[in-house]
C-alpha cells in the first residue's frame, strides 16, 4: 500500500484515506477488529506515529472505535435520523414503530433543575429558572447515540404524572398532552454542531474533540405557547439528518419574496 511523500496531503491522512476505502469495500466489516498500529505501519512502511494519527482521524470521524485492551473496530453503521424530530410523534400521532425496534430509550432522572439559556428563552423566562426535566439516554445494542432532555413549566406539571420518575408505555408527548390539558399544534427544529461537553463525550463514549450535533426542539400549542422544550445531543460523524419533502409545482404568479437562492 504505497504512500506517496510528494503529495500535497499528509501521509497519515492518505492512510486514512485508504483505510477508509478498505472498509467500504467490505474489507473489515462492522465490528471486526483491524491489524494493531504496528502491523498497519509495516504494511504502508511508515512510522507508528503517523498509523496513530490516522486512526485517530478515523475515529474522530466515527469509521473506527478503539476499545482498550482489545484493539481497534471498525464501527457499527450510521445513526440516520430521518425528518429530524418528526419520527417522535410517528404516524397518527403515535409510536415510530420501526424506531423503537431499533433503539431503547432509558429514563435517566426526573425532577427540577435550572434551565440552560436556549431553554429558559424558548420558555420565556430567567437563565437558570427551575423547570421540570425528564431526562434519557438512547442506546442500540452496541452503544449509547442520544442523550437529550425534555424540559416543562412546573406551572403545567405539578401533581401530574409528568413529575413521576417512570417510562409511561407510549410517547411522552401523548403523556403531556393528557397531563397539560393542552394539544401539541406546531414545532419548530433548530439543528446546530458544536464540541460536547465532557459529560456528553463521556456518556456517549466519543473522544472530547468529536463533534456533536445538538437538537433544540420546541413544542407549541394552538396559541403559539410552548409546551415543551426538549434537547437531544448525538455523535455527529455517525449521524446523518435525512428529511424528504414535496417540491411544489411552478406556479403563473411570481414569487414577491422568493429569498435566498443557493446554486
Amino acid at each position: 500500500m504505497p504512500i506517496n511523500p510528494g503529495a500535497a496531503e499528509f501521509p497519515h491522512r492518505q492512510i486514512a484515506a485508504q483505510l477508509k476505502a478498505q472498509i467500504r469495500r467490505g474489507d473489515w466489516a462492522p465490528g471486526e477488529r483491524l491489524p494493531s498500529i504496528p502491523a498497519i505501519a509495516e504494511m504502508f512502511g511508515v512510522a507508528k506515529q503517523t498509523v496513530q494519527r490516522a486512526v485517530d482521524q478515523l475515529r474522530v470521524e466515527g469509521i473506527l472505535i478503539t476499545k482498550p485492551g482489545s484493539g481497534t473496530y471498525v464501527r457499527g453503521t450510521r445513526r440516520r435520523l430521518n425528518r429530524l424530530s418528526r419520527g417522535r410523534y410517528g404516524g397518527f400521532r403515535g409510536y415510530h414503530t420501526d424506531l423503537a425496534a431499533r433503539y431503547r430509550q432509558q429514563l435517566v432522572a426526573v425532577g427540577r433543575s435550572p434551565a440552560p439559556p436556549e431553554v429558559a428563552d424558548a420558555f420565556g423566562v430567567p437563565d437558570g429558572t427551575e423547570l421540570l426535566c425528564r431526562r434519557h439516554l438512547v442506546r442500540t445494542e452496541d452503544s449509547p447515540v442520544e442523550v437529550g432532555a425534555s424540559w416543562f413549566l412546573p406551572a403545567d406539571t405539578a401533581g401530574t404524572t409528568l413529575e413521576r420518575a417512570e417510562a409511561f408505555g407510549r410517547p411522552l408527548y401523548q403523556e403531556a398532552e393528557e397531563a397539560t390539558g393542552r394539544r401539541y399544534a406546531t414545532a419548530t427544529d433548530t439543528i446546530t454542531a458544536r464540541q460536547p461537553s465532557r459529560e456528553e463525550a463521556e456518556t456517549l463514549q466519543i473522544r472530547p474533540d468529536t463533534p456533536v450535533l445538538h437538537l433544540l426542539h420546541v413544542a407549541y400549542d394552538e396559541r403559539r405557547r410552548p409546551i415543551e422544550v426538549a434537547q437531544a445531543t448525538w455523535p455527529g460523524p455517525v449521524t446523518t439528518l435525512t428529511e424528504e419533502y414535496p417540491i411544489p409545482a411552478p406556479t403563473s404568479t411570481p414569487d414577491p419574496d422568493p429569498g435566498l437562492v443557493l446554486g
